[in-house]
């Protein structure tokens, strides 16, 4: 797995152990919710892809009635009802206005086509001279076609929005799943097991101190036991009438006084 090995240069103490485990929390959060909107993005995305499939079938079928239609049209009306068009061109009938849609976060730009009356009288005379019913025919089927064309547009756009978003939020994903959780894991692993070690350095420490003062103190008892068992010593031997320090000079000289018993 990527990332194995790899922590953050931190000091291991209890505070950065909760610092990097409130991190790791919210990297999980973000992963998740990441997770989940590359889930519905990726389902808009297919959506939109057979949208585009039926849109691109339904384009080739508008173009080739458009075609067929200004042919019959041409053929109805001669070859004059090129110049009457030409005359009569003014402003659009057909008109495109962008909307935004939101998906998960990510604003796709819609397009939609609407009609406007205006330049409706000015081609309502083209081809009256004749073949008039062949023109309007042509003409509805260029209206159909543009509107199959402002709906591919739309699709297009929105694709490419799309797959751009989903590219950007696989790599976070990806990121915060390889790279940045599982540093902070090995992070958290170090920091307690160095908090551990120090744990254990304190207790064999305190140990170790205290075996020194059990012993000292055993040392102190010992100490006070033979100085109560000298002094107990020394006042038995004063009530006899010596010390035991003369008592014992005495020997060492090699005289000895019947009358002092030991």
């Amino acid at each position: 797995m990527a990332g194995q090995g790899q922590r953050l240069s931190v000091v291991p103490t209890v505070t950065t152990l909760g610092m990097v485990k409130a991190r790791l929390t919210g990297a999980t959060r973000g992963h998740a919710l990441l997770k989940k909107k590359s889930d519905a993005l990726t389902v808009k995305f297919r959506a939109i892809l057979r949208l585009i499939v039926a849109a691109k079938d339904s384009m080739g079928d508008a173009m080739r009635a458009a075609s067929l239609s200004l042919a019959e049209a041409l053929y109805a009306a001669g070859d004059p009802l090129r110049h009457v068009v030409h005359q009569s061109v003014g402003p659009a009938r057909i008109r495109v206005r962008a909307h935004q849609d939101n998906i998960a976060g990510v604003r796709l730009p819609r397009f939609e086509h609407y009609l406007t009356t205006d330049a409706a009288a000015a081609t309502s005379l083209a081809g009256l001279a004749g073949g008039g019913q062949q023109v309007a025919a042509c003409r509805a089927a260029h209206g159909r076609a543009v509107e199959v064309l402002v709906e591919l547009a739309s699709l297009q756009t929105s694709f490419l929005t799309l797959d751009a978003a989903i590219k950007t939020t696989n790599r976070r994903v990806n990121a915060l799943e390889n790279v940045v959780k599982p540093r902070l894991e090995n992070t958290i692993v170090y920091i307690r097991g160095e908090l551990d070690e120090q744990e254990r350095e304190e207790f064999f420490r305190l140990k170790k101190i205290q075996g020194y003062k059990q012993r000292e103190l055993e040392r102190q008892m010992e100490a006070a036991k033979r100085y109560a068992e000298e002094k107990v010593a020394g006042e038995v031997a004063l009530k006899r009438g010596v010390s035991v320090a003369t008592a014992e000079s005495m020997l060492d000289n090699g005289e000895r006084d019947d009358d002092i018993i030991f």
